[in-house]
């Protein structure tokens, strides 16, 4: 099983998951060699603080600093952490940032059902969006 496996369902909890798009890796001999790649960019499970840190290199903005801006709109992210649906144009995110939320049962709801996956997105139109699942769990 691929980290991006293990981290989607659920058993990377201490790790955080990049997924970059081509634009940001390509001629980059670095991420993408430590990376899964996918259709159109690459996807990394890094231990939280050293994945914030790659977060910070690549994108030049603070992980929870972005995760805070994309919450105020809802989109959709892929499941398999390797794309998405921006609300407002037909574009694919230049990258997703996403971490692991253990299960708690006393908030209920989503958290109830299992760990959660909280994933934010950033389109190639500037637009910022956040999706969150159960760890594990089907769209």
């Amino acid at each position: 099983m691929s980290k991006r496996e293990q981290f989607l369902a659920g058993e990377r909890p201490e790790d955080v998951a990049l997924y970059l798009a081509d634009s940001f890796v390509s001629g980059d001999g670095g991420l993408a060699d430590h990376g899964e790649t996918v259709e159109r960019g690459t996807v990394l499970v890094v231990e939280g603080d050293r994945g914030r840190s790659v977060f910070k290199t690549a994108t030049d903005m603070d992980a929870m600093g972005f995760a805070k801006r994309a919450m105020g709109t809802d989109g959709d992210v892929d499941r398999d952490l390797a794309g998405g649906d921006c609300p407002e144009c037909d574009a694919d995110p230049t990258f997703i940032f996403a971490f692991a939320e253990a299960q708690n049962e006393d908030v209920g709801g989503l958290y109830g059902e299992g760990d959660v996956i909280h994933a934010y997105a950033y389109c190639e139109c500037g637009t910022a969006y956040a999706d969150k699942w159960v760890a594990g769990g089907e769209e």
